[in-house]
């Protein structure tokens, strides 16, 4: 909603500063709507009027100082002018508050609000009166409120007040938000306020969980009597972590009992009393890091001596990676599950939990497509390794996830993941890896049953300011070394709470032999679940109407690929390539043909028949293949002996007319040619000409391809760009899905 003041503010920088140019932005967006642009805005105009020339959009050290040294603090004596007045009133609309009439005057308004705004800080007391201060001024010209916002609660509110108005004068804290809700900052001003009660002098407080303050705090234990400042500071980290009890300076019996109750719930020892492993389990994400863990998660190989090295450390579950998606990985060569590795876990009275991982270390690798080929990746590998039904699978979010981007790309990533294991007829359970927020809001949107936190993390955005998830299931709190000689192993040792105990014995491990035949038995199911995964990215299974349409229908593009299965099993064994990569990529292309690739076609036929045009050549035939393409790959499988026939030059036009009309107009040839154009793309597509510099070099194919491998072999086929990687991402999914009923026609072949 547009507020008529805030407008006002916005035309009065535009008119003032030359539509930004005088400060270095662009012109503001008159839409009467506060935002970070505007106080970014608002903050070099006050540094422009004060002198400063090199203007920042940061309120920092230079800004604060400036103001103190020039002008002490901020009130109708010290504005040094009209336009440095209407700044601070404009703010003070940005805020909320009123600012008068911003005509340049430190009316009766203005100081009215100025009060208000210190008395909404908690700062009122030590601010008297009606003159901005430098450090009240930079919480002015923030987007920080102080006042509840969002459904806060007045008790947080109330413990950011009173942190603001006991410590604002200290030298590095500044004023926190008194919007009722947790943050970083005020778990920062937690750190300081803790560090100030134990002495430390300015500049050597830094907010930092630390040896100094961890060294305190052993000797500040509060019980059950004790009263003052360190119940205060004690009952503040509890009302934080949104645990119910009063903000208070007295230690009674209800918050004995509270604590008692946290303690069972992050696991510690039950005491009523505020020790270190409980204020340090209040005060920041990993606790404390000396205690023990009953489970761990690693990248290395669980061999006799190091599972007996575990179990002498008290560990009963053991987190191990279902792939690695690095091939041949030299850093990690046993992050992934290794032959017989869970076997000897059983044997040795041990239970593991299954990860899943890839790259993953950004918003770009997660959306729903991307979620539904990891479901179906990791409920094919869980399988491959013999995990039974039952068992929770944990898909990792290994990256310090912004709220917005688990909202736009985390939560649609999990649902595919959702959908594919409800599709696989929810054998597995789905487990969530990653900071709290990503934790809590993943199970709040019903996409996880339990959650595996990465508190190790305690800098991480969604770590900190945010509470234990309710359904943490194991906590990792920190990296250790434990056994000795052929023993020896690093773990991350992970608190547990019981909610998910692994699994302690496990079916025999599926062979990864070469593809077979395909069951017809198993058509229908294999016919629906690709259907299903299409639809939900929007393909509708009768090919679809207007500009989107295509001229194949799902049933029509699935009988044609599984009627070549016999010359499909065939290429896959003779080249030693997993059918589903040939299936993939001929599924794809022919669901997209449509009216525009036809007219294509068309303009080529009439270039090459009649002379018509310019159009030599297109990607036809149900595999989408050029002329060009189909030239260049079989020419490189023939000089690798890989096939025989007859090599054509790329460059002649009788011959790219040749290749074209075979793939234009025998199906059976372009899937003949499909897995020749993934072993060109295997070797970087020589005289391929993309990308610039041409591609790298893949291993030799193989039946064990890492999904990374497979992707590159996906994304070749189409060839390079942000379309071709988007499309490879969808690509996977189908991948997975073909490779299922493939894996499943290997056991029975068996």
């Amino acid at each position: 909603m547009a507020d008529e003041m805030v407008l006002r503010a916005q035309q009065f920088v535009n008119t003032t500063y030359g539509n930004g140019a005088t400060l270095g932005i662009s012109k503001l967006e008159e839409n009467g709507q506060t935002s970070w642009t505007v106080m970014y805005a608002l903050t070099r105009a006050l540094q422009y009027e004060m002198g400063i020339t090199a203007l920042s959009d940061s309120f920092g050290p230079t800004t604060l100082a400036t103001i103190g040294e020039k002008y002490g603090k901020l009130d109708e004596t010290t504005v040094p002018s009209a336009n440095f007045c209407r700044i601070l009133q404009s703010a003070l609309y940005c805020k909320g508050y009123d600012g008068g009439d911003i005509d340049g005057k430190y009316n009766d308004r203005v100081k009215a609000a100025v009060a208000k705004l210190h008395q909404d800080m908690g700062v009122g007391s030590t601010y008297p009166g009606s003159a901005l201060w430098p450090k009240t001024a930079k919480g002015l010209f923030n987007m920080d409120a102080y006042v509840t916002v969002s459904n806060g609660s007045g008790t947080i509110r109330s413990v950011q007040q009173w942190l603001n108005g006991k410590y604002v004068l200290r030298k590095d804290y500044y004023v926190i938000p008194c919007d009722g809700h947790h943050s970083r900052d005020v778990a920062k001003s937690m750190l300081f306020a803790i560090q100030y009660e134990l002495g430390m002098a300015d500049g050597v407080a830094n907010g930092v969980f630390g040896p100094g303050t961890k060294s305190g705090l052993k000797d500040h234990t509060v019980a059950s009597g004790s009263t003052g400042v360190w119940v205060q500071l004690f009952s503040a980290g509890m009302v934080l972590n949104q645990r119910p009890v009063s903000f208070t300076s007295t230690f009674s019996s209800a918050l004995s009992g509270a604590t008692s109750d946290f303690q069972s719930f992050v696991k510690l020892p039950v005491t009523g009393k505020g020790d270190f492993s409980t204020w340090a389990s209040l005060l920041v994400s990993y606790g404390d890091q000396d205690r023990s863990g009953q489970a761990c998660d690693g990248v290395t190989k669980i061999t006799t001596a190091r599972a007996q090295a575990l179990k002498a450390a008290g560990i009963t579950y053991v987190g191990r990676y279902l792939t690695n998606p690095i091939p041949n990985d030299t850093q990690l060569p046993e992050k992934a599950i290794q032959p017989g590795e869970l076997k000897t876990i059983a044997d040795n009275g041990l239970r593991c939990f299954p990860i899943y991982q890839t790259f993953g270390r950004d918003a770009t690798g997660f959306n729903y497509a991307a979620g539904r080929a990891a479901g179906a990746a990791a409920v094919n590998a869980a399988l491959d390794h013999g995990f039974r039904s039952g068992t929770r699978i944990f898909f990792a979010v290994d990256f310090d996830a912004l709220d917005y981007q688990v909202t736009d790309s985390v939560l649609p990533h999990f649902k595919g993941i959702q959908d594919a294991l409800g599709d696989d007829g929810g054998r597995f359970e789905i487990g969530v890896y990653g900071p709290r927020n990503v934790c809590m809001r993943v199970s709040e949107a019903g996409h996880s049953t339990a959650s595996f936190v990465s508190d190790m993390s305690s800098g991480f955005s969604g770590n900190f300011g945010y509470p234990l998830p309710a359904d943490w299931a194991y906590d990792q709190v920190v990296t250790r070394s434990i056994g000795s000689g052929t023993g020896a192993i690093e773990i991350d040792v992970d608190v547990a709470s019981g909610r998910d105990t692994g699994q302690g014995s496990f079916d025999a491990p599926r062979t990864a032999g070469p593809d077979v035949r395909y069951d017809g038995g198993y058509l229908t199911a294999l016919h629906d679940d690709l259907g299903k995964y299409m639809r939900s990215i929007g393909f509708a299974d009768d090919g679809g109407t207007g500009a989107d349409a295509r001229l194949f229908t799902h049933t029509e593009c699935f009988e044609t690929i599984m009627a070549n299965d016999q010359q499909t099993t065939q290429l896959s064994n003779a080249y030693d390539m997993r059918k589903a990569l040939i299936q993939t990529s001929a599924y794809w292309e022919m669901r997209h043909y449509d009216l525009i690739d036809q007219g294509v076609d068309h303009q080529v036929a009439s270039y090459h028949l009649n002379g018509i045009g310019i159009v030599k050549d297109s990607s036809t035939g149900i595999a989408q293949i050029s002329g060009d393409v189909g030239i260049r790959a079989w020419n490189h499988c023939i000089d690798k002996g890989f096939v025989t026939g007859k090599v054509l030059d790329p460059t002649k036009d009788a011959d790219i007319w040749e290749r074209w009309q075979q793939l234009n107009g025998d199906n059976a040839f372009s899937m003949r040619t499909v897995p020749l154009v993934h072993l060109w793309g295997v070797d970087g597509k020589p005289g391929g000409g993309n990308p610039p510099g041409g591609e790298t070099t893949l291993r030799s194919m193989r039946l064990d391809y890492t999904e990374n491998e497979i992707f590159q072999i996906l994304r070749r086929y189409q060839g390079w760009g942000d379309q071709a990687e988007a499309d490879a991402g969808k690509r996977m999914a189908i991948y997975q899905i073909f490779e299922k009923y493939n894996s499943i026609m290997r056991q029975l072949a068996g």
